[in-house]
């Protein structure tokens, strides 16, 4: 922690002596200026007069995180005799009394009981910090709306019209909206349009209404990026089919469509052609509230890579979490096999992409949880920004079981005033919400898609999500979580008839493909041709190569104990088909 500004960072550090801050004799000029937030040690001295300046960690470090190299900055400024700028801590957002909760509504794709979570513990963690709150939500059917969760619940009707009654009646002297997906963002939205939250004092906790407008408004986004210099598909905001063809005609095809302030990619959709664009442009305008989507040129085949991050009042941001998608570019991250923490990037490309994430929360001035999505080319270490999510996400559920960290929970705490530091972490007791989790292990989400009961629907994936669940298992290798993961769907998985002959499978996004790939695999098929087919990383496919290499080890007859250790240690027994 910087005590000059109480802005905490990560960095790499080496440990082999400190130095006893009391010790520092006081007419000395010296000064501690940073701490080491888990052990209380000297990790920075500076001093009062003279341009003299030590660190105790490495700002330089690699690998490591890239937060504190703006230390050789400082020390270029103290070289040129430029003054320094001055360091303050940030004022304290006043912490609010009687807070409304908005909650997420029914249960849809891509929203459904993630947000009952976060609701439920953003109620509670309020409640701990002595905020009386107020629940309202339409849907009954959740744990958020049970008796006890909050002080008073309304169940009613998602509207401008039944929310500013509540208000009226109960007036809250905060909005807590970042908690309730989509729903609860363009709700207060709304309602700051109506005028509703000013007349009644109501402020907007945690993020501030201009960083949503900023997030989901894709023209308003666009322009942050260029402002922060973070690179972004070429692309136009447009609000007519005929603004979209010019488009394409200037830059050609493939191009993706992403309607504004819509969930789960409702309304969006690859376009390879002049009429299929026309149809999905047509469908994203009538989505988006504002009638207004981006077309930007396709990255089909660049990997997707998610990054959950927190921030706070005093600008200390940290990464909870990155993940990254089996599937590559093209299939929403709601239909894609997810890993984390991710397999195949460099610690240069994890930091870079962390890096980029943390200026973007900055940027948008989010102060809660974020998710941020990157497209980056397995060629290069070339990305672009996809995406921001300025608020509790369907991600940010899965990121909190995986890494055991929080995020709704801490999200509303900082709503309510906190510091990431002053958070206790409820799991270790000993640390607090300003430190990132280190996973030991490997983390798997599966989709649960529900074609078993509409056999006849399209079983192809692309932007708009489609699963209604998912599945989580956490195991010690990727390829044991990933056995794990579809034992825990109980779906009967496609025969060996279902799966032969049909290079579709492998070539086009769909719920088949593992399957279809780990046939094919069984049946002699390269890694190469693997690859080239699906888009796959190379170093899950040879990961899949290993798990049938051993179920075709363990076939033979009875395998010696080698064999059995191994096949134990990657649950591959459980990933043959039915016949």
């Amino acid at each position: 922690m910087d005590l000059r500004t109480g802005r905490v960072t990560m960095t790499s550090q080496n440990h082999e002596f400190q130095v006893d801050g009391e010790s520092l004799p006081r007419d000395s000029g010296f000064v501690v200026s940073h701490r080491n937030l888990h052990d209380g040690s000297v990790e920075g001295l500076t001093h009062e007069r003279l341009p003299v300046r030590s660190v105790q960690f490495h700002p330089e470090g690699s690998p490591g995180p890239q937060d504190t190299q703006v230390i050789f900055d400082d020390f270029f400024d103290l070289v040129v005799g430029r003054p320094a700028p001055i360091a303050h801590i940030r004022s304290r957002p006043a912490r609010p009394n009687n807070v409304l909760v908005i909650g997420s509504g029914p249960i849809v794709i891509g929203q459904a009981a993630e947000f009952d979570y976060a609701g439920t513990q953003a109620c509670k963690a309020l409640r701990e910090e002595g905020v009386r709150t107020v629940l309202v939500n339409s849907n009954p059917a959740t744990i958020m709306t049970d008796e006890g969760v909050a002080d008073r619940v309304y169940i009613e009707p998602l509207t401008i019209e039944a929310v500013t009654a509540i208000i009226e009646r109960e007036r809250p002297d905060g909005l807590l909206a970042t908690l309730g997906g989509q729903t609860g963002l363009n709700l207060a939205v709304a309602l700051a349009d109506a005028g509703v939250l000013e007349r009644c004092q109501v402020r907007v906790l945690g993020t501030p209404l201009a960083a949503i407008r900023e997030a989901e408004d894709r023209e308003a986004f666009k322009n942050v990026l260029l402002r922060i210099g973070e690179p972004a598909p070429e692309s136009r905001t447009v609000n007519a089919v005929e603004a979209a063809q010019e488009f394409a005609g200037a830059i050609g095809f493939p191009l993706i469509v992403r309607p504004a302030y819509t969930l789960g990619g409702t309304g969006g959709g690859l376009a390879g052609s002049p009429l299929e664009l026309e149809a999905v442009v047509r469908e994203g305008l009538a989505a988006s509230p504002i009638r207004q989507v981006l077309v930007e040129r396709a990255v089909i085949g660049w990997k997707e890579i998610e990054y959950e991050v927190m921030r706070d009042a005093n600008d200390t941001c940290i990464a909870v979490c990155n993940m990254e998608n089996i599937d590559a570019m093209g299939v929403h991250t709601g239909d894609s096999i997810v890993v984390a923490p991710s397999q195949t990037l460099s610690d240069r490309q994890y930091q870079m992409l962390r890096s980029a994430a943390l200026r973007i929360i900055r940027a948008l001035r989010i102060e809660g949880g974020c998710n941020v999505q990157f497209a980056l080319d397995p060629a290069s270490d070339q990305y672009y920004v996809i995406e921001v999510n300025p608020r509790v996400s369907r991600s940010s559920a899965l990121a909190s079981k995986a890494t055991g960290y929080p995020i709704a929970r801490v999200a509303a705490k900082i709503a309510a005033g906190r510091f990431l530091h002053e958070i206790p972490n409820a799991v270790t007791g000993k640390t607090t919400a300003a430190f990132e989790p280190a996973l030991d292990y490997c983390v798997v989400k599966i989709p649960r898609w529900p074609f078993d009961k509409f056999p006849a629907a399209d079983r192809t994936l692309g932007t708009q999500m489609k699963s209604t669940g998912e599945v989580m298992a956490i195991e010690r290798t990727f390829e044991a979580a990933l056995n794990k993961a579809l034992r825990a769907l109980e779906q009967r998985l496609p025969d060996v008839a279902q799966l032969r002959g049909r290079p579709d499978l492998l070539h086009q996004p769909n719920d088949r493909r593992l399957m279809a790939v780990l046939q094919s695999l069984r049946d002699g098929a390269s890694a190469g041709e693997i690859c080239a087919a699906t888009g796959y990383a190379p170093w899950f496919v040879d990961r899949l190569v290993y798990i049938t290499g051993l179920e075709a080890e363990l076939s033979k007859g009875l395998p010696d104990q080698d064999a059995v250790l191994r096949a134990t240690r990657s649950s591959a027994v459980a990933t043959p088909p039915l016949r």
